[in-house]
This record gives structure tokens, C-alpha cells and sequence, in this order.
């Protein structure tokens, strides 16, 4: 007996039709790509000023009174100038933070960055003397400044590579180190005993300051601070050093495999991050400044941090993030003198600001199992 297969009927419901091969996601174009960014900036700025606005509310002050008098206060020529002239360390420190970024150092030590290039700025000035030639005596001195600051952060590298200590602290902690360095020199050897009483260096001579642009307060750190973001730009896109700086940020065992000089490139990175720092240092006293005292570029190193991490240590970002957190400190006053808020809550601000952006600002990545 012979027994005959059953075949099961196959029902065609595709009525002749190919199968529809799988289509790929269309990629969105540039304009998309940076409108969708733009958008995203947007929404995560304006969370953060409903945030602060709902902290200034919790404190009994109308926070439609609070950012109107913020916007007015930012309005004339007098506000524009006083952006720029407080941006110009500012840039300055947040490139000291984005290069060592490139090869995966986190550099907290802007802030005693700054401070020895202004000590060994000003220490070149009174060494030199009034009788010193103008602009030999301001080149000597923006160069001190910038070794001051390469010195300091090389440091830091040192203690890394040969101790083991991370750079984040040793970096951090040094900042104390550099501030009571300049509270000793301007209490005791360098006061000017021809001040007032307070303590203070004596102030620089009218050919050791950088010059003005123009009848305004400007000087000419700003246009060495976007030359020098113009060219860290370069050499990280551009140059052998700005690739070899990215291979180790993005895999120093794999760079050492490949026959990299890894130590010297994490010292290359921490030194011209501390060198631009001492520039920016040397650039406030002999722009701004012109002496040293108590309160010589507070916080400015910080700021510049938080700077170079709003661009992603991007140079030409770090300029823009300069300004936009000089243009928020200097509306900030209004915070103070008008709506009675403490010196510090443009502080909370600015950490807003940076937190909404790290956390709305940039698209998530899809999370696939």
C-alpha cells in the first residue's frame, strides 16, 4: 500500500507582488540635523529658566520682575564692553580645560592656572622696573604669565604620571595652593607700600598695559583670546599633535600599543592647557587689573570649566560659551542689587544652565535590548 504525502496548500496573499525589501531610515539632512539641535538647545534653556524661575519664586521674588531686570541691565555699550573684557580670561580658562578634555584629562585647575600666570606676570613687571621699554616689558610679561601657568598645570602631570594621583584632584587642590601663594606675596613681600592700606601690588605702568581698542575698555586680551582659540582649533583638526591628542583621549592603552608617547602627550596637553590659562592670567592683570589684590580673578577659572564643558571643548564653542556666562554673571548683578538675591545665586544659574543642556541638550541614543 502506498501512501501519498499530504502537500499543505500555500495561500499567496501578496497577489503576484515581490516581497517589499526592508527600506533603510532616511538620514535627516544638515538643515534638519541643526534645526532639530537648535530645538533640543532651546527647550533645555528654557527649563532651566523656569527652574531658576520657581527658585527665585520659593524666595518671594517675581521672577518676570527678576529676568526683566536682567535683560534691561545687559542693554548699552557700557554692558557690551564689560561682557567682553570679563569673557576674555574666560575663554582663555575654558581652553585650558578643552585641550587636556582631547586626551581625556579632566583639568579642574584653571582657576590656579590663572592666578600664577597674573604672580609671575606681575613678578616680571617689578623686576624689570618703570624705566623698561613698553612693549618689550608687555611681551616679557604676557610670556612669564603663560610659563607661570604651563609650570603650574605640568605639575599636576607630573603627579600623575610618576605618583598616580588623579589629575582632577591634584589639579583642584592646587588651586588653593596658588591663591594662598598670591595672599602671601601681596600681605607681605609685594605690597605697595604706597597703597592704601589694602593689601595689593603695586600697579603696573602705563607701558606695561595692554592697549585699548578704541575710546572703550576693551583691550587687546580679547583679540589674543580668539587668536588663541582660533589656533588650538587648528592644531587639534588639523595637526599630527591634535590627532595623536584625540587617539589617547579615546584609548590610551591602544595608543600606547601603537606606539604612541603617551606620558609626553598627557604633559604636552596638561602644559599648553595651563600656558593658555597663565595667558589669560597675564591678560586680565595687565588689561584689567593692573595689580594684584585679594580678588584677583575669583572664580574666573571655575566659570571658564564650566565653559569649555557647555561647547564640548570645542574652541569655537568655548568662545561662545565664554560670552554667554560673562553675559550671565554681568546681568546677575541685577539679581543682587535689584531683587535683593545673594552675590552666589547666578551661580545656581549657571549650573542650570549647564545640567539642562548635558541632560535635554543633546539627542539619547536609542537603548536597544
Amino acid at each position: 500500500m502506498t501512501v501519498t504525502p499530504v502537500v499543505p496548500e500555500v495561500i499567496d496573499l501578496t497577489d503576484g507582488a515581490a516581497p517589499a525589501a526592508p527600506t533603510e531610515p532616511v538620514a535627516p539632512s544638515r538643515w534638519q540635523a541643526a534645526a532639530r539641535g537648535t530645538g533640543r538647545w532651546l527647550v533645555a534653556l528654557g527649563g532651566a529658566v523656569v527652574i531658576f524661575g520657581a527658585f527665585m519664586l520659593s524666595k518671594g521674588v517675581a521672577p518676570l520682575d527678576a529676568y526683566r531686570s536682567m535683560f534691561e541691565s545687559l542693554q548699552g555699550e557700557s554692558s557690551l564692553t564689560a561682557i567682553l573684557v570679563k569673557a576674555t580670561p574666560l575663554v582663555l580658562a575654558g581652553l585650558a580645560v578643552a585641550v587636556p578634555a582631547k586626551a581625556g584629562l579632566v583639568n579642574v585647575g584653571g582657576e590656579g592656572q590663572l592666578l600664577m600666570g597674573g604672580i609671575c606676570a606681575a613678578g616680571i613687571a617689578m623686576a624689570m622696573g618703570p624705566e623698561s621699554p613698553g612693549g618689550f616689558a608687555l611681551v616679557m610679561l604676557l610670556l612669564a604669565g603663560a610659563v607661570g601657568g604651563a609650570l603650574w598645570a605640568g605639575l599636576a602631570a607630573v603627579l600623575k604620571l610618576v605618583v598616580g594621583i588623579n589629575e582632577a584632584v591634584s589639579t583642584l587642590l592646587l588651586n588653593y595652593v596658588a591663591l594662598n601663594i598670591m595672599f602671601f606675596l601681596i600681605y607681605d613681600p609685594w605690597k605697595d607700600p604706597d597703597g592704601s592700606g589694602q593689601p595689593a601690588t603695586a600697579p603696573l605702568t602705563v607701558a606695561q598695559r595692554l592697549p585699548l581698542l578704541g575710546t572703550s575698555k576693551v583691550h587687546g586680551g580679547i583679540a589674543i583670546a580668539v587668536v588663541a582659540a582660533a589656533a588650538v582649533w587648528w592644531m587639534l583638526r588639523s595637526t599630527r599633535l591634535g590627532f595623536q591628542l584625540r587617539v589617547v583621549g579615546g584609548n590610551g592603552e591602544a595608543a600606547r600599543r601603537a606606539g604612541l608617547p603617551v606620558a609626553g602627550l598627557v604633559i604636552g596637553a596638561m602644559v599648553l592647557g595651563g600656558a593658555l590659562a597663565g595667558l589669560g592670567g597675564a591678560a586680565h592683570l595687565a588689561g584689567t587689573e593692573f595689580k594684584l589684590r585679594s580678588g584677583f580673578l575669583a572664580t574666573y577659572g571655575y566659570i571658564g570649566f564650566l565653559a569649555s564643558w557647555l561647547a564640548r571643548h570645542d574652541p569655537p564653542k568655548v568662545v561662545l560659551a565664554s560670552i554667554a556666562l560673562a553675559a550671565i554673571t554681568i546681568g546677575g548683578d541685577s539679581l543682587q542689587i535689584d531683587s535683593g538675591l545673594p552675590a552666589a545665586t547666578v551661580n545656581v544659574l549657571m549650573a542650570l544652565v549647564l545640567l539642562a543642556v548635558f541632560g535635554f541638550g543633546e539627542k539619547r541614543k536609542a537603548v536597544t535590548a
